[in-house]
């Protein structure tokens, strides 16, 4: 009669091992449980920040991450800036920092310490209305409204960029002053989109305060 196998007598020998381990509490370490350590909440890192906002210096606590975009709408309730894509691609939260455009919802709040912000409601009131948004207003501009704070923001900045001489994807000449024309207008402002469509009456509201026809 043939004996067990070799594999077989492994196999009993560390069965008959871990029995009697476990029988006299000898157990091997690998069989025991590592007991879950609770994972913990992240911190939250706040910060104190302070900058100029349409003429008034404003002071906040704020997370580290909050963008200004969340700064100026849910904390400082300027509510004017509108959050569109949340990605930089629509220009709806475009807003003014140092007398130049940005998109307020890819940059953090903490970032701009000490920096002088203009948002739609720094430009003009309705009793008294920047002359680029008095002419929205007199060319219709805007049909829903929703990306008419960015684009008035943009617009108003797309004049001085001009005017100081910095040039364009359009710029045939980098040394020579760009100059106010169709196609610079709308190489300028291609990143604002209006979903209405209002880009004929847009870029006559902004020709007329150039001082140019469009």
């Amino acid at each position: 009669m043939q004996g067990p196998s070799d594999f077989e007598v492994s196999r009993r020998k560390l069965l008959l091992g871990t029995a009697a381990s476990v029988a006299f509490g000898t157990a091997p370490l690998a069989y025991a449980q590592t007991p879950a350590v609770p994972a913990q909440a992240d911190a939250v890192s706040m910060s104190k920040v302070s900058f100029n906002v349409n003429g008034s210096l404003r002071e906040i606590a704020l997370d580290t991450r909050t963008t200004l975009l969340d700064a100026l709408r849910e904390h400082l309730h300027l509510t004017g800036s509108k959050k569109g894509c949340d990605h930089g691609q629509c220009g709806a939260c475009t807003v003014i920092v140092g007398g130049r455009r940005i998109n307020s919802c890819l940059t953090l709040a903490v970032m701009h310490q000490g920096d002088s912000i203009t948002t739609i409601e720094g430009l003009g009131t309705p009793e008294n209305m920047h002359p680029m948004q008095a002419a929205f207003v007199k060319h219709d501009g805007f049909q829903c409204g929703y990306c008419t704070p960015g684009q008035i923001c943009s617009a108003v900045a797309v004049l001085d960029e001009i005017k100081v001489g910095i040039p364009s994807h359009v710029s045939a000449d980098l040394n020579a002053a760009p100059q106010f024309t169709n196609s610079e207008l709308r190489e300028r402002m291609s990143g604002n989109i209006c979903r209405c469509g209002a880009y004929s009456n847009i870029a006559e509201a902004i020709s007329e305060v150039a001082g140019r026809p469009a």
